[in-house]
């Protein structure tokens, strides 16, 4: 069993990481302010001593600790390292991302050097961004000089305030106010902040003073403890966390996680760069992920090159245990190559020009922002030629051997049955939260540009299909669902229009004869025999005609997925590559 502490950002993340398991846990949080929807996760509120916490964990069987509380949390870091080290269990530290210290903004090691910094450089009107619980630690300065504290407008904030002494009628809020324009209405010479990482909105907050050329003070985060005998484990996004929970409690998630071919290639595209320049040849380095994320992946050397061998999970995957090679060169620019085993482009349509070896935009972004030196880059996979034959490259015009691609950098494995049960367990969530529509999309890049025209909806009335629409659908109508809309990208939805309600290329590829008649009913003639992919279609078909094709794709999803719903009423929006959405 887990017990993940949580109450923060990261907090409800681990939640939605632990809940794709379909295995209990426990969810800790200090109060019970967190509006957060569990399936098998159960909640327990309240603050807990280390004793109180070792007991709660033996009568539970808890085996593995998750601390995703606040980097600013000390007293609960404390208690939770020193209870894992008293019931020997491990602890994975969920942390946030964070930017590098930039040079500009004065840091401050702990409040009182903050307070000394800030009479240092005359500031006499401050915004301080540091929460309620810092309002007793920099009386010091507030005492003395003119300062606003932003707040959050509930009891116990009104309260703390009160208590430390600090006048009301300097309090603001933040449902009233962003911190841009809190600072055009308060007019302070500098504000201050926590070191608080992405999710904690910190370059938003910078980014606004430096707007109208105010100083910006940091607190710096505090260092995690370390106890003797305690094993910590850190990480700082949803795969680092799936991956560390399979490997520290390898029986809770039924089905592993793996690696992309774009991930095995940065890494070992990192780790030859590393042992070029430095001659460090580590066992391991650190990935970073699409989503900004860091993870470390294990590497091995060969004469001139560094190699990673795929890890596939459980997802069903020919790739899985090849060798993926990177040698690099030194050069006077950045490059990439691709060599043995490696397919080329041989139709238009896709992200780069005919005969570029088909390393997908993803990847190449991924080695450029994990590698900062110049180098030339010769990716290679000796076995490619081979096991391209068993892949669809052939008939999309990717020939000599596989691409190296993905999107997020981590294959996360699902059965069919685990997929349609994990669906189901989402829209039972979905209902739950209350909203009056369920938003379903195939994936992180639709849900993105769906979320915008549902700026109101809460997180949990957006779930993923993946390819399962007709399973999605038929779960929405069991659950007496009544609103529900669908986003759908192109290639998807021209397989959809077909009458294909799983869309898994496994299963169905693209018929360019249909596609065919559905471009004569938009009254649109153009030539498709050499068409690769559906998404190239955006770019043939002419401005004018757009609406009129989209309104003829959508109306033949409806025609297969509106029956599946005959008690509710469904939205289709199709969308393009760009995140423009057209409605029927």
């Amino acid at each position: 069993m887990i017990l993940a502490f949580g109450g923060t950002t990261e907090g409800r993340i681990a939640a939605k990481v632990l809940e794709e398991s379909g295995t209990a846990y426990y969810y800790s949080t200090r109060s019970d302010k967190q509006d957060i929807q569990l399936v098998h996760g159960i909640h327990v509120t309240g603050a807990m001593e280390v004793p109180e916490m070792a007991a709660f964990c033996q009568a539970h069987d808890i085996r593995l600790l998750i601390d995703a509380a606040h980097p600013f949390a000390m007293n609960l870091h404390r208690n939770v390292v020193d209870l894992a080290r008293q019931i020997g269990v491990p602890i994975i530290r969920y942390d946030r991302i964070y930017p590098p210290h930039d040079k500009e903004l004065f840091w401050c090691k702990d409040y009182d050097d903050a307070i000394s910094q800030l009479k240092a450089h005359g500031v006499h009107r401050l915004l301080a961004l540091t929460g309620v619980n810092t309002i007793a630690k920099l009386r010091d300065y507030w005492d003395g000089h003119e300062c606003w504290f932003r707040i959050l407008n509930r009891d116990e904030s009104l309260t703390g305030a009160q208590k430390a002494g600090f006048p009301a009628d300097h309090l603001v809020f933040y449902e009233k106010d962003d911190t841009a324009s809190l600072i055009e209405r308060l007019q302070p010479q500098a504000i201050i902040t926590k070191e608080s990482g992405v999710s904690g909105g910190f370059d938003e907050k910078v980014e606004a003073a430096r707007q109208v050329g105010i100083k910006v003070f940091v607190v710096e985060r505090p260092e995690y403890p370390s106890l003797p005998g305690a094993l910590i484990k850190h990480v700082n996004g949803p795969h680092g966390l799936r991956r560390m929970v399979e490997q520290l409690l390898p029986d809770f998630y039924p089905l592993h996680s793996g690696l992309t071919t774009g991930t095995c290639a940065t890494a070992a595209a990192i780790a030859a760069t590393r042992r070029l320049t430095t001659g460090e040849m580590p066992e391991q380095v650190p990935v970073i992920l699409p989503d900004g994320e860091t993870i470390d992946v294990e590497v091995t050397y060969g004469d001139s090159y560094a190699a990673v061998f795929k890890e596939a999970g459980d997802d069903p995957d020919v790739t899985n245990g090849i060798e993926i090679r990177a040698h690099v060169e030194p050069s006077d620019h950045f490059e990439i190559h691709g060599g043995e085993g490696v397919g080329r482009f041989t139709v238009p349509g896709f992200d780069y020009p005919l005969g570029e070896p088909a390393i997908n935009k993803a990847p190449r972004q991924m080695m450029r922002e994990n590698i900062k030196e110049n180098v030339s880059i010769t990716i290679s996979v000796p076995e490619g030629a081979a096991i391209a034959r068993r892949t669809f490259n052939p008939r999309l015009g990717i020939e000599g051997g596989i691409s190296i691609i993905g999107v997020s950098g981590i294959v996360k494995p699902f059965s069919e049955e685990a997929f349609v049960a994990s669906i189901r367990k989402c829209m039972q969530v979905a209902k739950a939260s209350g909203s009056d529509r369920v938003v379903i999309n195939s994936g992180g890049k639709s849900e993105r540009f769906v979320k915008a025209q549902y700026p109101d909806l809460p997180q949990q009335a957006f779930v993923e299909y993946g390819n399962y629409i007709g399973e999605t659908l038929a779960i929405a109508h069991e659950l007496d669902i009544k609103d529900v809309t669908m986003g759908v990208m192109l290639g998807k939805a021209v397989k959809l229009a077909a009458g294909n309600l799983d869309t898994h290329s496994r299963r169905v590829t693209m018929d360019k004869e249909f596609v065919t008649t559905m471009l004569h009913e938009a009254g649109i003639e153009i030539d498709i025999s050499d068409l690769t992919l559906a998404r190239e279609l955006w770019n043939r078909i002419s401005q004018e005609k757009i609406q009129d094709f989209a309104t003829v794709v959508i109306n033949h999803c409806s025609r297969y997925c509106a029956p599946l719903l005959p008690n509710g009423h469904l939205t289709i929006l199709l969308i393009d590559d760009n995140g423009k959405i057209y409605y029927s």
